[in-house]
């Protein structure tokens, strides 16, 4: 709220008994209504509200997002998507090729500034609402990589676009980013690298919760998403070089 965003506001609550009297920010979220007419309109005001949250971080305020956490979301892959889901067993050999992508993705995630991220930054915590947009789910919030939250919201796990909106919403993020003295890269070619790499290690923590969210939880819907997940991984796997062991890990 501080820093300008559209949030429910609590009136009143009752920890102990779990209640908790809050604003209402309407029915509707951006995965709802979105279409090719109003994407534009939307992802322009997400964008907008994104910038004015990383604007306001603060050193010392939410715990880190770094090494440690980036690798334990990583490790749900293989865990979940490859051992239970796939029901594969890596070798010697596919176990190198994994640690080899690990450790290129963690290098390139823990080179990006720091500021807060939201961690699930994507249409569906996006309300439809006055202002726009009306943002929930930020309760797991970390101080992480600048490329974290544009990267969750234009790779969405549950909605997909073509690659020129998709280039054209984060070069109109990345120059509102530098105007408001941000840290991203100077230049986007640079930046782009790092929102993809940073997609990368959404996409494998996600197939691993999907994945769990069927196998543990009986949450088998999330099972239809998982295609669009694994392509968004082998795409950005199959496009940089010192990625070529993750895309044949992915293949198999």
């Amino acid at each position: 709220a501080a820093a300008g965003l559209n949030v429910p506001r609590v009136y009143a609550a009752d920890e102990m008994q779990g209640f908790a009297l809050i604003s209402d920010l309407g029915k509707e979220t951006f995965l709802d209504v979105l279409n090719e007419e109003n994407a534009a309109k939307l992802f322009d005001a997400a964008t907008s509200a994104l910038v004015k949250w990383q604007k306001a971080s603060r050193p010392g305020q939410l715990p880190l997002y770094g090494r440690e956490v980036l690798l334990r979301e990583l490790n749900l892959f293989p865990e979940w998507y490859v051992k239970r889901h796939c029901g594969v067993e890596w070798d010697a050999k596919h176990e190198k090729w994994w640690q080899m992508s690990v450790d290129a993705i963690l290098k390139s995630n823990l080179a990006d500034a720091k500021v807060f991220v939201h961690r699930d930054f994507m249409p569906r915590n996006l309300m439809v609402s006055d202002p726009l947009p009306g943002v929930i789910d930020f309760q797991d919030a970390l101080m992480g990589p600048v490329t974290y939250d544009i990267a969750s919201l234009m790779r969405d796990a549950f909605i997909s676009w073509d690659e020129a909106f998709v280039l054209d919403v984060t070069i109109r993020y990345w120059e509102k980013a530098r105007k408001a003295g941000l840290p991203v890269a100077e230049d986007f070619a640079d930046f782009w690298r790092q929102f993809e790499w940073m997609g990368l290690q959404r996409h494998l923590k996600v197939l691993g919760i999907f994945a769990r969210l069927a196998l543990r939880d009986g949450k088998r819907q999330y099972l239809d998403d998982i295609p669009r997940v694994w392509t968004y991984a082998h795409r950005v796997a199959s496009r940089y070089q010192g990625l070529g062991p993750l895309a044949r890990l992915l293949e198999q």
